[in-house]
């Protein structure tokens, strides 16, 4: 038997993208505010935004303008690590009706190219 497994259909299904912000009624256009504003950063290595990328699991907002994103990148060593993180918390923080961001950059789950948005997958010429 082999330590090796085969992964799940789950495990590179690209994430539900209407389920990524999590905001109050209230605070629902702000939070596709952000998102507009994640959308015009890029890891420089390749041609498209990190939320078509997948890389952003999570955009949590309370009714005070607090924000708590939950990110990735393609993989630890990824040359943008020391940029993206820092010009992700900037975009989001720049939102009107933003009071504060809190960033967590996780690698678990790990990202893989099943994470990207058909979007994503037609402009890198995967579909």
């Amino acid at each position: 038997m082999s330590d090796q497994t085969t992964p799940t259909r789950e495990e590179t299904k690209a994430p539900d993208f209407d389920a990524i912000v999590e905001a109050p009624p209230a605070m629902r256009a702000v939070g596709d505010a952000i998102v507009q504003q994640l959308k015009t950063v890029f890891d420089p290595e390749i041609p498209v935004d990190i939320y078509e990328l997948g890389l952003i699991y999570k955009v949590k907002l309370d009714e005070d303008g607090a924000v708590a994103i939950r990110m990735t990148l393609t993989s630890p060593m990824c040359p943008a690590a020391e940029e993206l993180p820092p010009e992700v918390e900037s975009k989001a923080r720049s939102v009107e009706g933003v009071s504060s961001v809190v960033l967590d950059l996780v690698w678990d789950p790990p990202w893989n190219p099943g994470m990207m948005s058909e979007a994503a997958k037609l402009e890198l010429g995967m579909l």
